[in-house]
């Protein structure tokens, strides 16, 4: 008979392991609080990458040349590869993909507030890929050492990439500017649009983020989100400096003392009417998911269909015919 571990054992066992900077596995022990931590962070992480697709696959037809068409869709490629890796990671904390799906779609889970905001030139894609992915990267290369092992890993390529989508964003704003006036006008007011909400994807204040505490205690998170909003705008004032382009904010000035950049309050009744779905385009993005979701079912019973017939035929034939027939009945012939 196997014996019985005491809880507080299996607890202390977890808590070294995370103090020791080492990996939890699935199948090691965590408290169910970890769990649903982690559950909440992918799943929302997840769901971003695959609903950050649509603001710029809203330019993907309308890019003005070949070149840009192939490096947006190659972009938009990454993104859904990323939601691959992550729902997968989610996964091995006993959740389903299509239940996650059914409560993105639901409204009962949540994605980055980032993604609720129009694309109105094709400026915003570079500027998507110069601060939405910049500041998707100081936020994400901490997770590379988050204390669980799947999302860990995961995010090791999904850096890598979101670095070059970074560096894309930019080198298409630099083309930009060095253009007509009226291209020049288009990159600032796209700067002007999308600083803010930028800076309101790390999350709220510290003083009023419920869950920050604990995730850096369990190593989950490694730094809060005002210290990541820090080191944002101190990466991205020279950028936009060399660029050309006019952060809008009058409070940025540089900090002797500090070595960074002071800069003024976002507007946290926007974050809050947004995250609870009144921003710009909420109910677009949502409702092409699941568009999206529901004209890709005859997909996913297609590939079910053909994964049960190659199973049963490398099985042997009496097992293929019997496959071949209960599908049969299923589609009603």
């Amino acid at each position: 008979m196997a014996e019985t571990v005491p809880a507080q054992t299996l607890e202390d066992r977890f808590e070294a392991v995370v103090a020791a900077e080492q990996r939890i596995e699935p199948r090691d022990w965590m408290p169910d609080a970890y769990r649903a931590t982690l559950i909440r962070q992918i799943a929302q992480h997840a769901h971003s990458e695959i609903i950050g697709m649509q603001p710029e696959g809203n330019w993907l037809t309308r890019a003005p040349s070949l070149r840009r068409k192939a490096i947006l869709l190659a972009k938009a490629q990454d993104e859904a590869g990323h939601g691959l890796y992550l729902y997968a990671a989610a996964e091995t904390l006993g959740v389903d993909r299509a239940e996650l799906t059914e409560k993105l779609i639901s409204g009962r889970q949540k994605y980055s507030s980032i993604f609720n905001y129009p694309t109105l030139t094709f400026a915003d894609v570079g500027v998507i890929g110069w601060l939405v992915d910049g500041a998707a990267i100081c936020n994400q290369v901490p997770l590379c050492r988050c204390s669980y092992g799947p999302y860990a890993r995961a995010m090791v390529r999904i850096c890598k990439e979101e670095s070059f989508h970074q560096r894309q964003g930019y080198e298409l704003l630099m083309t930009l500017m060095r253009g007509t006036e009226a291209q020049r006008r288009m990159v600032q007011d796209a700067v002007d649009r999308w600083w803010w909400p930028s800076l309101m994807m790390f999350g709220p204040s510290d003083a009023d983020s419920p869950n920050t505490a604990r995730s850096m205690a369990w190593r989950i998170k490694r730094h809060s989100n005002d210290e990541l909003r820090r080191r944002f705008v101190d990466m991205t004032v020279p950028q936009a400096e060399h660029l050309g382009v006019t952060l809008p904010d009058p409070e940025l000035r540089w900090n002797e003392e500090r070595g960074g950049w002071d800069f003024g309050e976002p507007d946290w009744s926007e974050l809050t009417r947004v995250i609870h779905g009144q921003g710009p385009c909420n109910a677009q993005r949502v409702e092409r998911r699941r568009t999206a979701h529901e004209d890709g079912a005859w997909v996913r019973e297609a590939a079910v269909a053909y994964a049960a017939k190659r199973a049963a035929e490398a099985a042997g034939p009496t097992e293929a015919s019997e496959a071949t027939n209960v599908t049969e009945q299923e589609n009603g012939k």
